[in-house]
């Protein structure tokens, strides 16, 4: 008796699932009390949808106020929180035409939702960036470089051996704002709270960039402008308010522009009237959000991040100080994120490998 022959090729294929862990959160409130750890089984992609595996996540101090409910920019719920990640192409749907297995990937619009180990995203989303771009610096590529570029371009004509003046100049935008300035020949002033190993943090700041670091007391009394051993700032960039942008607008020159980007202080700016009357101070706010949003369909945001990209290619521009946090431990670092006086200056960063 003759056997029959399979045709194995004609057998419909079984669709290669992945099993995906994330975190969601039903409701705003403190990180650890709202979030919780789920599973779900992912089907190969439809469409132009693609299947991605996420190499690094950071958690951002947005993350933290989206998850509490005080940041404007805020995806419906159930939602999965985090804006920010690279991840690795696995397969794509029938209908993709720009992403392939194997590239690696950063998202293009906000609030993607980014914390899990797996996901399910139209290509469209997604913006290809180049494999030998670090997996720390693919991750952080599209907040805080583009806030410290943007910032440095947008506001005042900024131009070599001119001065620009930032308080909070440890966090992970004012790393990036020294070293893009040391690259464009612009002299930059950074002032930073005072604390145990001042000197460490000084040095550190110094060699990424900074032409001066000062502590918000010695920023009181000093004499550098005055001197004139530094021309006066045309531009101050603050992320702190209170007291601390107060008194970096003493030093700003005549007709400067104060950008607010940040309040870690949650005190407001005040202006003096002199400041106002007469040396003409102005006073503007940037939000990356909006900026992103409103250039979405121009040019500008992807030949912002083709140029970032190929700054950090060239070694002028390295990832933020950072502690990389295995994803199965989320709860330390959103224990840590929402710690302002632990980690500082540093960036919490989800390690899914």
């Amino acid at each position: 008796m003759m056997r029959k022959l399979i045709n194995f090729s004609l057998i419909p294929k079984r669709a290669m699932s992945v099993r995906s862990t994330y975190l969601k959160y039903t409701e705003y409130g403190e990180p650890l009390s709202v979030i919780k750890k789920y599973e779900e089984t992912l089907e190969e992609p439809k469409g132009n949808e693609v299947l991605v595996k996420i190499l690094a996540a950071p958690v951002n101090p947005a993350d933290i106020n989206v998850l509490q409910g005080k940041y404007p920019d805020k995806p419906p719920l159930p939602a999965v929180p985090g804006n920010e990640c690279v991840a690795e192409v696995i397969s794509c749907g029938p209908n993709a035409q720009t992403l392939r297995p194997g590239d690696r990937v950063i998202p293009f619009v906000t609030q993607l939702g980014t914390w899990r180990t797996h996901a399910l995203f139209d290509e469209t989303k997604l913006i290809k960036v180049p494999k030998e771009l670090g997996i720390v610096e693919a991750a952080t590529i599209t907040v805080n470089p583009p806030t410290a570029y943007r910032m440095l371009k947008d506001f005042v004509a900024v131009e070599r051996g001119d001065t620009i003046i930032q308080n909070g100049a440890n966090s992970a935008v004012g790393q990036a704002v020294f070293q893009l300035c040391k690259l464009w020949g612009i002299q930059s002033i950074g002032i930073v709270r005072n604390r145990p190993e001042i000197d460490l943090l000084k040095d550190f700041l110094m060699k990424l960039g900074a032409t001066e670091v000062l502590t918000e007391e010695e920023l009181r009394t000093t004499t550098i402008f005055k001197s004139g051993a530094l021309p006066k700032p045309k531009l101050a960039l603050n992320c702190v308010g209170g007291k601390s942008s107060t008194e970096v607008l003493r030093h700003l020159d005549d007709k400067g522009v104060m950008v607010t980007y940040g309040a870690m202080s949650r005190d407001p700016v005040t202006a003096p009237n002199a400041a106002l009357i007469f040396k003409d101070i102005s006073f503007r706010g940037f939000w990356m959000s909006r900026w992103s949003k409103e250039n979405l369909h121009t040019t500008a945001r992807l030949e912002m991040l083709d140029e970032l990209t190929q700054i950090i290619l060239n070694g002028d521009l390295m990832a933020p100080v950072h502690q990389m946090i295995p994803f199965a431990e989320y709860e330390r670092a959103l224990e840590g994120a929402t710690d302002f006086k632990g980690f500082s200056g540093g960036k919490y960063i989800f390690d899914f490998s």
